[in-house]
């Protein structure tokens, strides 16, 4: 036996709408840190920002001055 078809097709959504749609019920789900959790988690990041830029600032300065130095060697 064949099967039957719907009666009402059903209407195709308009892809921005479900974008939209998809997303804020995706962003219901989603977990949100308190406000105690972020301030920790922010300072935390800036904390690991400025090591490593200090560390890739001394490790620019060591290698610009022993390319300096081999420069001058040849």
């Amino acid at each position: 036996m064949a099967k039957k078809k719907s009666a009402a097709p059903k209407k195709k959504q308009n892809a921005i709408s479900r974008y939209f749609r998809e997303t804020v019920a995706e962003l219901r789900k989603v977990n949100w840190p308190t406000r105690e959790e972020a301030t920790k988690l922010t300072w935390i990041v800036l904390t690991v920002i400025v090591i490593m830029s200090s560390f890739l600032g001394i490790m620019d300065y060591i290698f610009s001055r022993l390319m300096a130095w081999i420069i001058q060697l040849a």
